[in-house]
């Protein structure tokens, strides 16, 4: 993955340079200085939509209008603030106040903080760029994951994995940390990949052996047979059997290998229903920081699967 100090927001909550720059006024006063992002948590949202932040040694504000890029504009619904309630928010120092019982409260903005992270990270990424991401909420069409300072980007459902899923919960977790492809830019936001991390044909099929039995989900059901999956970026073609529905586990006999066809043929020797498994953290394959072209497919098969950055 590319180096960088723009990461989701999470990360720097207890690092201990983070810890040591809001454990005093002082300390906060240094870091107002210096220019530096910050984290904390986010107690409550007022009536008025301002974020109320715990630093520790006094109360940090966040005003609406500061609460994350686009919301003074209007091209950002209030969510984007509300939604960070109890979670993690970062922020640079601007002011501090006093009330009339003298108590001090530092006058905070996450849109600052925002607007930096996209001129001296985000703005630089190209396509085919790896990046660390964070998951914030899945919908039926995708995943929504934070690329740096609260920075959303959307990874669409067909970009998650080769084998195909019926929703992204089935893959993530809202909080989970994975890594993601730059694919490109549209009207200024990145959009996001995923599946080309998750290995080639050949090294998921590297896995399995021709007489094992192994474990599988159901994917889809056609009229010329049952599709499995073997792995995220992997699956295996069955003979159709009766009493058999798409999201049921599986225990699969693997016939064959073939990778000139680019097929792993397989015998259902039974189907269950079970509880929906928590996801586990992906598994990658690829560890660079930037990738111009993916094949998936292998060098023995006629047909060329390909994605170009």
């Amino acid at each position: 993955m590319l180096e960088t100090e723009f990461y989701p927001e999470g990360h720097r909550l207890n690092a201990p340079e983070n810890l040591a720059a809001i454990s005093s006024p002082a300390a906060l006063s240094e870091a107002q200085r210096a220019g530096r992002i910050l984290e904390s948590r986010a107690l409550m949202c007022d009536g008025a939509h301002n974020l109320i932040v715990d630093l520790g040694c006094m109360r940090g504000l966040i005003p609406r209008e500061e609460g994350a890029l686009g919301i003074k504009e209007g091209s950002v619904r209030d969510i984007a603030i509300l939604s960070r309630v109890n979670r993690p928010v970062s922020f640079m120092v601007r002011d501090f106040i006093r009330d009339e019982s003298g108590r001090t409260t530092a006058l905070l903005s996450r849109r600052a903080a925002q607007e930096r992270c996209m001129r001296q990270y985000i703005d630089g990424l190209v396509p085919g760029d790896v990046i660390p991401a964070r998951v914030t909420h899945l919908e039926p069409f995708g995943v929504f994951a934070d690329i740096g300072c609260g920075i959303p980007a959307l990874l669409p459902i067909d970009s998650i994995s080769v084998s195909r899923i019926g929703h992204p919960r089935e893959r993530f977790l809202p909080g989970m940390d994975i890594k993601v492809i730059v694919k490109d830019r549209d009207r200024g936001r990145i959009n996001l990949s995923h599946k080309e991390l998750l290995g080639t044909w050949a090294q998921n099929a590297g896995r399995f052996q021709a007489g094992e039995t192994v474990g599988g989900v159901i994917r889809s059901i056609e009229s010329y047979g049952v599709f499995v999956e073997l792995a995220p970026n992997l699956a295996g073609l069955a003979e159709s059997r009766e009493n058999i529905f798409p999201g049921q586990q599986a225990s699969v006999f693997i016939k064959s290998v073939l990778p000139g066809r680019m097929k792993v043929k397989l015998i259902i020797i039974e189907t269950f229903d079970s509880e929906p498994r928590r996801p586990r953290p992906p598994e990658y394959f690829f560890e660079g920081g930037h990738m111009d072209e993916f094949l998936y497919s292998p060098p023995e098969s006629e047909k060329v699967i390909k994605t170009v950055f």
